[in-house]
């Protein structure tokens, strides 16, 4: 799995993240959603990285992604900014996997 991350995308992470420890996941979060298939992928910010959680190295530094959730998750994909509507974008070459992606502190304090 490759992921790039885009200058605009990685300047907003990095001001989300200011003066804090964690890791950046990739979350495909299913809770709410009622199926595991109807899953919506976010970013969070995480005090610590589970045992399922596989490093992938990207231009911008590592990201977490749970590796029993890759099969919701394309090959080669992208994190955008898009400032208009204010959000993170991930995209593939041939969908957009999420066009408001939301990022989340889930680290305690």
């Amino acid at each position: 799995m490759e992921i790039t991350i885009t200058e605009t995308a990685a300047n907003k992470i990095k001001e989300r993240v200011a003066g804090k420890n964690g890791y950046i996941k990739l979350k495909y979060d299913t809770e709410g959603c009622g199926c595991v298939v109807s899953g919506v992928t976010a970013l969070w910010l995480v005090n610590e990285i589970d045992e399922d959680d596989r490093e992938i190295k990207t231009n911008a530094g590592s990201i977490f992604v749970e590796k029993s959730k890759e099969v919701f998750l394309d090959e080669n994909m992208k994190i955008d900014f898009s400032e208009k509507a204010n959000c993170f974008q991930l995209k593939s070459p041939n969908q957009y996997l999420n066009p408001r992606m939301s990022f989340f502190d889930r680290t305690a304090g």
